[in-house]
């Protein structure tokens, strides 16, 4: 099997039984000396443990779930055993560094085999044109969903090398005894004067713009630029939730990923219950008291039927279908990230599916996330969580029949649960390796 970079799939597939299996990465390059680890994260994507940290001087995990096998200038193979790693640990990743000066653009061509039993089962490939002026890369991540140990094919860069890895993930590193500037970044008038707007008129959102700027930059989105759409639950059980103002700063908070996605400083709205409705954006401008102005005029209603919005949605953005059934690739320059937020489950799972899998052919990429009491808690993962509690998201999330992942599900007890940080880094758990594969679909520009 060849893998893609930003495809994601479960372990099982490949490696049956949950056996031993081998990493090994191979990079053919001209005099440069490559060090490769891998690093054993927890619950908040942190190396809470240096234990966990395996490569040249550490070659062994102290369970002995990981390990160095053999390593040179351009070669190292992981032996992997997730039965015995400690519950405690959720991702492992697998990282390439580069001392020199140089770059890994200057790679000729590198390739991760998964390995059983002698066999390769699975290989991933990239070359130096995959990569600008990263010095580190993270290759593959392995992480648990559900239970289910599964693989990504990462290929994420980071330009300040083992620096920026160890700090990363949350560990410290000794501060060099001269300070290197970096390069001044390439300034964007508009997004300029956005933040001017914010710091005067918005400075709650300015703050909150920071933070998601600060989970982007993990996963290599500091310049994306998207349209955001949020997507409300109004049924009456969402009373509460809209009472208490959570629904309220929840919005703020996607509308500041949409001031840093997008320079208009607006995000789009869709409502639901048994009809949809879409009352203006919510902007700087509006912000403030947005939701409360929005359920007045559009007071809660019975039923829940998810199909119903996201064909609107589609209507919206691709109106040539009108929401309706698609099986070509649709290219746009700018893709939609849709916040989809319910406490329950909808009436019309038919269409919701249909829905889902004809929109896997354009550029909107469908984050789900259910509110409901009694969910284990997602302080304790920062990828999405499926749960039982909401059975057919979790099935949306591994729906079958469409052209690619174009979603993702988690669920909160409550909106406010996590804070900015972490909240914005759930929602960036699939996008990336999403912007990949439509890129690699056409749906995207490359």
């Amino acid at each position: 099997m060849h893998i893609k970079k930003g495809q994601r799939l479960k372990l099982d597939e490949i490696i049956p039984n949950n056996s031993p299996f081998l990493l090994q990465s191979t990079c053919s390059s001209a005099n440069l000396t490559l060090d490769f680890a891998c690093f054993g994260l927890d619950s908040a994507g942190l190396l809470s443990d240096d234990r966990y940290m395996t490569f040249f001087n550490q070659p062994s995990t102290p369970c002995g779930s990981v390990t160095l096998q053999n390593s040179t200038a351009n070669t190292a193979t992981f032996e992997f055993n997730l039965k015995t790693l400690p519950d405690t640990l959720e991702r492992l990743v697998l990282t390439v560094t580069i001392d020199a000066q140089a770059t890994l653009s200057a790679l000729h061509s590198g390739a991760l085999s998964v390995q059983v039993q002698g066999k390769t089962v699975a290989q991933f490939s990239f070359t130096g044109s995959d990569f600008q002026q990263e010095r580190a890369v993270m290759l593959v991540e392995l992480y648990r969903k559900a239970g289910i140990w599964r693989l990504s094919a990462t290929a994420q860069g980071f330009n300040g090398g083992l620096d920026a890895l160890v700090k990363h993930f949350g560990a410290s590193v000794a501060e060099p005894s001269a300070p290197v500037t970096p390069p001044p970044p390439v300034a964007n008038p508009s997004r300029i004067s956005l933040e001017k707007r914010l710091e005067k008129e918005a400075p709650q959102l300015l703050s909150l713009a920071k933070k998601s700027a600060i989970s982007l930059a993990k996963v290599g989105l500091e310049s994306h630029r998207a349209k955001v759409c949020l997507c409300l639950d109004i049924s009456g059980s969402m009373s509460r939730l809209y009472r208490d103002g959570l629904i309220q700063a929840f919005s703020e908070r996607i509308l500041a990923l949409g001031c840093r996605f997008d320079d208009d400083g607006e995000i789009d709205v869709f409502l639901f219950g048994k009809d949809v409705h879409q009352p203006a954006p919510m902007g700087i401008g509006n912000y403030a008291s947005y939701i409360a102005q929005t359920i007045q005029q559009h007071p809660l209603e019975g039923d829940t039927r998810y199909g119903r919005a996201m064909q609107a949605i589609r209507q919206h953005y691709f109106p040539d279908t009108a929401g309706g059934e698609r099986t070509t690739p649709l290219q746009a320059a700018m893709p939609v990230y849709v916040m989809f937020v319910t406490d329950g489950g909808t009436s019309d799972k038919g269409l919701t599916e249909k829905q889902l899998r004809w929109s896997s052919y354009e550029p909107i990429f469908w984050q789900f996330m259910g509110i409901g009491k009694g969910r284990k808690s997602l302080s304790k993962l920062l990828l999405a969580f499926a749960d039982s509690d909401f059975p057919f998201l979790e099935k949306l999330d591994e729906l079958s029949g469409r052209l690619l992942d174009n979603a993702n599900y988690f669920s909160v007890a409550s909106p406010n649960e996590h804070s900015d940080e972490t909240l914005y880094d759930l929602m960036m758990s699939e996008y990336p390796g999403w912007i990949t594969l439509a890129k690699q679909q056409g749906i995207l520009p490359a």
